[in-house]
C-alpha cells in the first residue's frame, strides 16, 4: 500500500509545483505586460506628437513622410538582424536597451538646440524604429518560454489587449498633452514611459533568446536529427541570418505564405490609415479629427472585446485559435475597412468599425501564436522576417496608396488594397485546408494499413511477423 501511495503523494506535489510554477510566471507576465503597455503608450503618443513638431518645426508635409520613411525603414533593417541578435542575447537583455535607447533619444531630442533639431528629429526616427521592432520580436518570440507553450494564446492576447488600450489612450490624449502643455512636456511623458518599461524589464527574470536555444539540441536528438534540429543548430550558429530565416518559414506548412499575407495586409492597412482623414474631411470638413477618433476607439473597443473571448476560449479548451483563424479573420478584417468607406449612416459605420476590430484582435493572435510553434532558435528569425515583410508592406503601401488618393476615392482605394488581402488570403485558407486533408488522408491510410498487416490470414511478411510474435 505504502509504495502504492508514494507516487500518488509525489504525483500530486508535482501537480501543486506546476501550479504554483504557472501561478508565478502568470503573475510575471501581467507586470511585463503592464510595462509593455506603458511604453506603447509612449509610442502612440510621440507618433501624433512627433508628427505635429516635425510639421510645425519644418512647416513642410514632405518632412512628415520622410520622418515615417526614415522610422519604417529603420524598422525594416531591424527584423533582418533581430533573429541573429536574439540567437547571441537573451531576450531580456533586447529588450531592456531597446527601452533604454528609446528613452535616450527622446532625451537627446528634448536637449538638442534650435540649430540640431532636424539632425535630433532623425536620431528619434531611427532608434524608435529599430528599437520597437526589436523589442516586439524580442517579447513574441520568448512568450512560450515565459509562460509555456500550453499558455501562449492567452499572453498573446493579454499583450494585445494592453497594447490596443496604450493606443486608444495615447492617440486620445496626444492633442490634449500637446496643446495643453507642450511638445517639451509631451517628450518627458514619452521618456518616462521607456523608462517605466526598461525598469519592469530589469526587474523580471525573463526567458527567451540566447538562454532557450538549450533545448533545441534536446529537440535535434530526440527527432533523429530531422531537419528542423539542422534548422535550430543553424540558427545558433548565426552565420547566414537570411538562409535561417527563410529555412524558419520552410519548417511549417504553408507558413511562408502566412508571413506573405501578413505584409499585404500590412499593405492593406496602409491604405486605410491614410484615406481615413480624407474621408473623415468629406464628412466634416470643420472638425475632421472627430470621426477619425471615434473610429479608432470603436476599433479598439472590437479588438479588446476579441481578447477577452480569446483568453476565455484558451483558458476553457486549452487551444489556440489556430492558422485557419487567421485566414478567416484576414478576410473578415478587411472586407470590414473596405465597407468602413462605403457611405453607411455612422451607427452602420460603428458597427463595422467594431467588426473590423474584433477581427484585427482574432488575426493578430492567431498569427503570433502559429509563428511560436517554431523551435525556439528559429522563432526569433521568423519574427524578425515577418516584421521586416509587414514594414515594407506598410511603407511600399503609403506610397502607392498617397499616390492613388490624389486621383480616386477612398473606397475605390480601400477596395484595391484590402481586396488584395483577401485574394491572398483565399489562397492561403485554400492551402491550409489541403494541408489538413492531406494529413487525415495520410492518418486514416495508415490505421487502415496497420489493421490489415495485423490481419494473420494474409499469410504475407508482416502478417507472420505479428502472429508469430
Amino acid at each position: 500500500m505504502g509504495s502504492a501511495d508514494g507516487p500518488k503523494a509525489d504525483e500530486t506535489d508535482g501537480d501543486a509545483r506546476k501550479a504554483r510554477d504557472t501561478a508565478v510566471s502568470e503573475r510575471r507576465f501581467r507586470f511585463l505586460v503592464a510595462g509593455y503597455a506603458v511604453s506603447s503608450y509612449g509610442t502612440f503618443l510621440n507618433m501624433v506628437a512627433l508628427n505635429l513638431f516635425v510639421y510645425e518645426t519644418t512647416g513642410r508635409a514632405l518632412a512628415m513622410g520622410l520622418f515615417m520613411a526614415v522610422r519604417l525603414a529603420s524598422g525594416f533593417v531591424a527584423g533582418l538582424v533581430v533573429g541573429g541578435l536574439l540567437a547571441r542575447f537573451s531576450a531580456k537583455s533586447i529588450m531592456l536597451w531597446a527601452n533604454v535607447g528609446q528613452g535616450a533619444v527622446m532625451l537627446v531630442l528634448i536637449l538638442a538646440p534650435d540649430g540640431m533639431l532636424t539632425g535630433a528629429l532623425m536620431a528619434v526616427s531611427v532608434v524608435i524604429g529599430a528599437c520597437g521592432t526589436l523589442f516586439m520580436v524580442a517579447l513574441r518570440s520568448s512568450i512560450p518560454e515565459m509562460v509555456g507553450e500550453d499558455r501562449r494564446a492567452w499572453a498573446n492576447s493579454l499583450s494585445i489587449t494592453g497594447r490596443s488600450l496604450a493606443m486608444v489612450a495615447g492617440f486620445a490624449s496626444a492633442g490634449v498633452v500637446v496643446s495643453l502643455v507642450g511638445y517639451t512636456a509631451a517628450f518627458l511623458v514619452d521618456m518616462a514611459t521607456f523608462v517605466a518599461c526598461a525598469v519592469t524589464v530589469a526587474l523580471l527574470p525573463i526567458a527567451g533568446g540566447k538562454g532557450a536555444g538549450g533545448s533545441a539540441p534536446e529537440a535535434a536528438e530526440g527527432s533523429g536529427g530531422s531537419g528542423a534540429g539542422k534548422d535550430a543548430s543553424a540558427a545558433k550558429s548565426g552565420r547566414r541570418w537570411r538562409p535561417v530565416a527563410f529555412l524558419a518559414l520552410a519548417a511549417a506548412p504553408a507558413m511562408g505564405l502566412m508571413v506573405a499575407l501578413r505584409g499585404v495586409d500590412a499593405f492593406g492597412s496602409s491604405s486605410h490609415n491614410a484615406a481615413l482623414p480624407i474621408y473623415s474631411t468629406s464628412l466634416d470638413a470643420s472638425n475632421p479629427a472627430v470621426f477619425v477618433s471615434a473610429f479608432w476607439c470603436v476599433w479598439a473597443l472590437g479588438n479588446i472585446g476579441a481578447q477577452q473571448v480569446i483568453q476565455r476560449y484558451a483558458q476553457r479548451t486549452g487551444r489556440s485559435v489556430g492558422a485557419l483563424g487567421f485566414g478567416y479573420g484576414t478576410v473578415v478584417m478587411s472586407a470590414a475597412f473596405i465597407a468602413a468607406f462605403a457611405g453607411f449612416p455612422l451607427a452602420v459605420t460603428a458597427v463595422i468599425a467594431l467588426i473590423a476590430g474584433a477581427a484585427d484582435g482574432l488575426t493578430e493572435v492567431a498569427y503570433t501564436s502559429h509563428l511560436q510553434t517554431l523551435p525556439a532558435t528559429l522563432r526569433g528569425h521568423a519574427f524578425g522576417l515577418s516584421a521586416t515583410f509587414e514594414n515594407l508592406g506598410f511603407g511600399v503601401g503609403m506610397i502607392l496608396v498617397a499616390a492613388a488618393l490624389d486621383r480616386f476615392s477612398p473606397l475605390a482605394v480601400v477596395g484595391w488594397s484590402h481586396g488584395a488581402a483577401i485574394v491572398v488570403a483565399v489562397v492561403f485558407l485554400l492551402r491550409v485546408a489541403g494541408v489538413r486533408r492531406a494529413e487525415r488522408t495520410g492518418r486514416a491510410g495508415l490505421r487502415k494499413e496497420e489493421a490489415v498487416e495485423g490481419r494473420p490470414d494474409r499469410g504475407d511478411r508482416d502478417g507472420a511477423e505479428v502472429s508469430g510474435g
